[in-house]
């Protein structure tokens, strides 16, 4: 059954100086229809700037820890920051220096890379993959940067995630073309390794093509996805009709992958898709499981009202 999830901004804001930690505003998520989500004061936070991309990097009691990637486009706007939920209390969320190469544009996804702690993938809307090394107060260093194979004219990337495999070093990638309107959004799904040098090489790449069950209207179909421990697909939409909004978002059920008896990548789109929540009022852009639980960590980007991470029991 659908769950309506609203946003309900509490009096709460700090304003950051320069240089120091972004500002924050928390606020609480409800959820309205059959099924109910108490709300936890927790369980929101708002942010300036907006989240394009989400990846937990650990546990902290109740909360959790995360890399946010945004998509800055001019020189000295923050590509990165570490994100600390903490429920109940004020979050933590600190700019990281982004260092080993010239900055990127429009980071639009980030995902850890299974096996290898510390380590992640951004990735830039062009298609262009960032492997990047977590370096504490250091910032985050680029280890390699990489293009997506299988690239369409008019590709605009928005979602990027990674699953383990049984098979040893090898991993599950699926990334999306968000689509726009009637263009529906394409995803790719292949089998990579990292060579030696810790270099991407993908398999045969599987596409197919999605339409997100809600929005109607100035829809972008995906905008982020992630995969769950069981293989499942769950993937956000966005309504955008402009920097002023209004906004409207959903995560939604939208298939398997997983590798067969043979190593072959298989993609499995559900026919019907299927709407997990919806959230009026916010551009969703960001999407991951916590590992170990049902809670998913859903980012926003609102453009002139910063962004919100939220958390609601989405995964499992």
């Amino acid at each position: 059954m659908r769950r309506t999830a609203r946003l309900r901004t509490a009096l709460v804001r700090t304003a950051a100086a320069a240089g120091a930690a972004l500002a924050v505003v928390a606020v609480a998520l409800t959820a309205q229809g059959t099924q109910r989500q108490d709300p936890d004061p927790g369980d929101a936070t708002a942010t300036a700037p907006g989240i394009s991309g989400i990846t937990v990097t650990r546990r902290t009691g109740g909360g959790f820890e995360a890399l946010v990637v945004h998509d800055s486009k001019k020189p000295g706007e923050p590509r990165i920051s570490r994100y600390a939920h903490r429920p109940g209390k004020a979050p933590r969320v600190v700019p990281l220096d982004w260092r080993g190469a010239g900055e990127p544009v429009d980071l639009e996804a980030v995902d850890r890379v299974p096996g290898r702690p510390g380590e992640y993938i951004a990735l830039a809307s062009e298609g262009i993959g960032y492997r990047v090394r977590d370096a504490g107060d250091a910032g985050v260093e680029v280890l390699d940067l990489f293009p997506l194979p299988a690239i369409s004219e008019g590709d605009n990337f928005e979602g990027f995630a990674l699953a383990p495999t049984a098979r040893p070093g090898g991993m599950v990638a699926v990334w999306a073309d968000r689509g726009q309107d009637d263009r529906p959004a394409t995803l790719y799904a292949a089998r990579m390794v990292l060579n030696q040098y810790g270099e991407p090489r993908f398999g045969p790449v599987r596409t197919a093509e999605l339409r997100a069950p809600y929005p109607a209207l100035d829809v972008r179909h995906a905008s982020d996805l992630t995969i769950t421990a069981t293989g499942e697909l769950l993937v956000s939409s966005a309504s955008d009709p402009g920097d002023e909004g209004p906004f409207d978002s959903a995560v939604y059920r939208a298939g398997h992958v997983g590798l067969d008896d043979a190593g072959t990548v298989r993609l499995t789109l559900a026919e019907a898709p299927r709407t997990r929540a919806t959230f009026e009022g916010h551009k969703v852009e960001a999407l991951a499981c916590v590992p170990g639980t049902r809670q998913a960590a859903i980012g926003t980007d609102d453009e002139a009202n910063g962004g919100a991470l939220l958390t609601a029991a989405l995964c499992g």
